[in-house]
């Protein structure tokens, strides 16, 4: 008689989650694989397997990726055509496909397989998305008359790590700018007392790891003309119309004195004359007594 051996029926337990990696990184555009596998001692009929993100943008609100509960595979809108199982459904591995800035987030792997009891087993890992910085936009406001006050921004919408932005100025010389930042996305250069001077080219840069844009701003400032020669000029004419009313009146006090001496002078003579004839007779009637 052939002795029979017996092994102990698996009892149903928890299943057992595991991650193999704490993080993951994908530069945007690429396929990633977030792995996650698990161990049940039940058959795999009512297997159930469920992936949320909670995403960086908006920690409070985690969304539903992918679904595999018995068989059927449902798929977030989301994520419609970019994400899928590895193998199904031996691993609870999935692959997301053209990676968005937007993906990157907390991911929690859940996986529940009746009749196993207890909790169902959950595994997280976090995913970043690394993406070169977007084109930034150049703007300018204020004053660009002569003693005007400008200010120079640059935007850039995306970019992780976050891109660092430079201002400079290329023309005549090229000249690094203090840059103020406000927030991560804008930063400002602030330019007091403008002159012609201040005129030329301007640049900002905004780098990270992955890449480098730029965008540009030509800046003129008025500087009204100057008048420094037409004011001399007006006071040299007005000095020289001055001279000439000087010379004028000079003129017309000689000419008046000397219509004065020769009047004078003509009554003068007129005066001797008569006298002359006056006296004349008796001159002439005493030589004949």
């Amino acid at each position: 008689m052939i002795p029979l051996e017996c092994f102990p029926l698996p009892h149903p337990g928890a299943v057992r989650v595991t991650v193999s990696e704490s993080g993951v990184e994908v530069v945007q555009g690429d396929s990633v694989t977030l792995p996650c596998s698990f161990f049940t001692m039940m058959p795999l009929f009512r297997l159930s397997i469920i992936w949320t993100l909670t995403p960086l943008s908006d920690p409070d609100s985690p969304i539903q990726v992918i679904v595999y509960d018995q068989g059927q595979v449902i798929e977030s809108p989301s994520f419609m055509g970019r994400v899928g199982f590895v193998v199904m459904p031996w691993s609870a591995d999935i692959i997301l496909n053209y990676t968005r800035v937007s993906d990157a987030g907390v991911y929690r792997c859940v996986v529940s397989n009746p009749p196993e009891t207890g909790d169902p087993g959950i595994g997280e890992l976090s995913l970043t998305v690394l993406a070169p910085p977007s084109l930034p936009v150049c703007l300018w406001e204020g004053d660009t008359d002569a003693g005007g006050n400008v200010r120079l921004s640059c935007v850039v919408a995306e970019g992780f790590p976050t891109p660092q932005v430079i201002w400079e100025k290329l023309e005549p010389d090229k000249t690094t700018l203090p840059v103020n930042m406000d927030g991560d996305t804008t930063g400002s250069v602030h330019i007091a007392n403008v002159s012609a001077q201040t005129s030329g080219l301007y640049r900002c840069s905004v780098t990270n790891p992955l890449g480098t844009q730029h965008c540009y701003i030509n800046l003129s400032v008025y500087t009204p003309p100057d008048n420094s020669p037409g004011i001399l000029q007006g006071v040299l004419l007005s000095l020289s119309m001055a001279l000439l009313l000087l010379a004028l009146m000079v003129l017309v006090l000689w000419l008046h004195r000397s219509a004065q001496e020769s009047k004078w002078r003509n009554s003068h003579e007129e005066d001797e004359c008569y006298n002359e004839i006056k006296y004349t007779p008796s001159l002439i009637k005493r030589s004949f007594v």
